[in-house]
This record gives C-alpha cells, structure tokens and sequence, in this order.
C-alpha cells in the first residue's frame, strides 16, 4: 500500500497535468479524470 504522501504527490500531479494544454484528447482527459478521482476517493476514505 502507498503512503499518502505518494498518493496526495500523484494527486497534485495529475491535477496540475489536467490543467495543462497538453491534455487535450478527450479520452486521455476522460481517463485521467476517473483515475484522479479514485484516487481523490482513496485519500477521503483513509481520513473519514
């Protein structure tokens, strides 16, 4: 299992690499917004 600050480090990655202009294939964009929510999910869960 990965500790959060791996977790939160890959969450703030993705975030910022969806805000950038290179993502702009809807499927990439599609994709990378799931993951990043699962991810957000994950970091909820562990902190209820």
């Amino acid at each position: 299992m990965r500790s959060e600050s791996e977790v939160r480090e890959q969450y703030e990655f993705l975030k910022d690499e969806l805000d950038s202009d290179e993502m702009r294939h809807e499927g990439v964009r599609k994709l990378m917004t799931h993951y990043k929510r699962a991810l957000g999910w994950v970091l909820e869960e562990e902190h209820m």
